[in-house]
């Protein structure tokens, strides 16, 4: 596939992915004397079954489909937190995520130390850490807890820290599971702001949500993902109206 002109941020050709599932659970001593000659039995499952997918620079997609069509999964390997069995991924521009809630924090850590090691995972310097720290703390709304320990945050701390790192760092391509659903209805309003700020800006931005309201509002591109298949790929209004058609 030609990609000389740099049109696009992230190009996947042909990928897929399998998982090792082990059948056999041994949890009790019995158990794992009955299980002693076959507990390592295992079966492939293929959670990725060959996509081919070219997402543009600046453009903001969603992946939705139910629990188990390959979403996340999809997501984590373009981050490379995983790789492809087979299949190539290309990925043109400087990329963040936000992926697992609390992810890469250090739980003795406070906020503010956090912020410095997680910014500098992306890609910073200390100065340019020292140049936003302010404008991070500022949009976490976390006040004097940016002091606490990350232990002692709960869920909701958590995701506006990690998200207000996340935004700061100056990526191109911005990847977000399903944390936004975490915290209370003000600061995730802030971060749709936040995200059609970025859209703006020309940032690439794909997420995995079941909010379809979310599509709706912050995309230009839905794909639907089925069984370890793309499904449906197009604008959103047309994907979500025959998603709804066939889940309900």
């Amino acid at each position: 596939m030609e990609k000389g002109n740099n049109e696009y941020a992230i190009v996947l050709e042909d990928v897929h992915k399998v998982f090792n599932v082990y059948l056999d659970k041994a949890n009790t001593m019995k158990e794992k004397i009955l299980f002693l000659f076959s507990r390592n039995r295992k079966e492939k499952r293929e959670v990725l079954k060959g996509i081919n997918l070219n997402i543009k620079k600046g453009e903001s997609v969603a992946l939705i489909g139910v629990n188990g069509g390959g979403k996340s999964t999809l997501l984590k390997l373009m981050t490379k937190i995983i790789y492809p069995n087979t299949g190539k991924i290309t990925i043109d521009g400087k990329l963040t995520s936000l992926l697992e809630l609390g992810a890469g924090f250090h739980q003795d850590f406070s906020g503010r130390e956090n912020i410095y090691f997680n910014a500098s995972i992306f890609g910073l310097t200390k100065k340019e850490i020292d140049e936003r720290i302010d404008s991070i703390i500022e949009f976490s709304e976390l006040g004097d807890y940016i002091d606490n320990p990350v232990r002692t945050y709960s869920s909701g701390m958590f995701m506006r820290l990690a998200f207000s790192v996340a935004i700061n760092v100056n990526a191109d391509i911005l990847l977000i599971d399903e944390i936004l659903s975490v915290g209370d209805q003000h600061f995730q309003e802030k971060c749709y702001k936040k995200m059609q700020e970025l859209s703006e800006e020309g940032k690439t931005m794909v997420f995995v949500t079941h909010s379809l309201e979310t599509v709706s509002k912050l995309c230009d591109r839905a794909i639907w993902l089925h069984d370890g298949l793309i499904k449906m790929d197009g604008k959103p209004k047309e994907i979500i109206a025959q998603y709804i058609e066939e889940t309900k």
